[in-house]
């Protein structure tokens, strides 16, 4: 199975230099690429005098996650592409559980490893932990981390099971799958791209895996911290056009109108905890979401399912 990793850096010299070397020698059997969001800084200069076997794709302006992973990928050839965030380091065998889950199950289209944090190791990481799941309402989660509440790696998360999402922090997928589904929606630059992804794969009646038995250690907050007003606006901007995208009716009308209710409390308590900023982010991220309206309802798939309860098990069945 021909697989290539595929890092997107963005004036991120600096985590390369610290995590590719571990990169490189625990992925002998995968093909490296970086693909370079129009760094500014000398990340490419860098690239290509220490590390010559890397091989670059350079795209010409920087479109996000979404929008540079779709510009990039266009340009590698491989079955299985392991998107991996420049902040991550890996472990020795780490790619050989995944390889075996994709091989075992045709039907499965995307896999995450279990993802501790790089700074405490014995805890799993905000991003992705043991599997993204998702509440009645559409709140993701994951197993491992609700909200900012961490668990501890105590082996309860060493299975091998279905999820309702994978972590693009370290996105295992299918190149047939994911050219399927057009890839990314660009529009949502960065922040809850691969849920959507996910769940459009899902409706389209794909699995999505987490394993246990791989382990990567994420630091996080690489690009954006969560104290970050545009990370607020990203996650709900984003979170509501993908409401809109993959559920059926009559639920999605109810469901997005007391959404936006309880977002309106959520930026409230946000502009208390982080200051008027977030307060903000919030209202600018409503505008944001009827702005996408009409190219929102244009990507509104035919092969969408009758409602995202078709893995009753994967959907937390409570307001989370």
């Amino acid at each position: 199975m021909k697989v290539a990793i595929a890092i997107l850096n963005w004036n991120g010299k600096n985590w390369l230099e610290k995590f590719l070397p571990n990169v490189i020698s625990h992925s002998q059997n995968a093909e490296l690429y970086v693909i370079d969001n129009a760094s500014t800084d000398d990340s490419v200069d860098f690239l290509k005098s220490s590390f010559p076997g890397v091989k670059i794709v350079q795209n010409i302006t920087n479109s996000g996650f979404a929008g540079g992973y779709n510009e990039g990928l266009k340009k590698i050839d491989a079955e299985v592409f392991c998107l991996l965030n420049s902040d991550v380091e890996v472990t020795e065998n780490w790619l050989n559980p995944v390889l075996e889950l994709f091989e075992k199950d045709q039907n499965i289209a995307a896999i995450q490893p279990k993802i501790l944090a790089y700074h405490r190791k014995n805890h799993f990481e905000f991003a992705g932990a043991g599997g993204g799941l998702i509440d009645n309402l559409g709140y993701p989660y994951c197993r491992g981390r609700i909200f900012d509440k961490i668990e501890e790696d105590k082996g309860q998360y060493n299975d091998e099971t279905e999820i309702f999402w994978a972590s693009g922090c370290c996105l295992f997928v299918r190149s047939k799958d994911f050219w399927a589904e057009n890839g990314f929606d660009e529009r949502f630059f960065a922040h809850q791209e691969e849920i959507d992804l996910c769940w459009r794969l899902k409706n389209s009646g794909k699995k999505i895996f987490y394993t246990g038995k791989s382990t990567v250690y994420h630091v996080g907050g690489g690009t954006l911290n969560k104290e970050n007003p545009k990370k607020t606006y990203l996650n709900i901007r984003n979170n509501l056009s993908m409401l809109l995208k993959n559920l059926s009716f009559p639920k999605l009308v109810w469901l997005i109108f007391f959404r936006l209710c309880l977002d309106g409390i959520a930026g409230l308590y946000f502009g208390f905890k982080n200051g008027p900023a977030h307060l903000w982010a919030v209202v600018r991220a409503h505008f944001g979401f009827y702005a996408q309206l009409p190219g929102t309802i244009k990507r509104r798939k035919k092969h969408q399912i009758e409602n995202y309860y078709q893995s009753k098990w994967l959907i937390f069945k409570h307001f989370i």
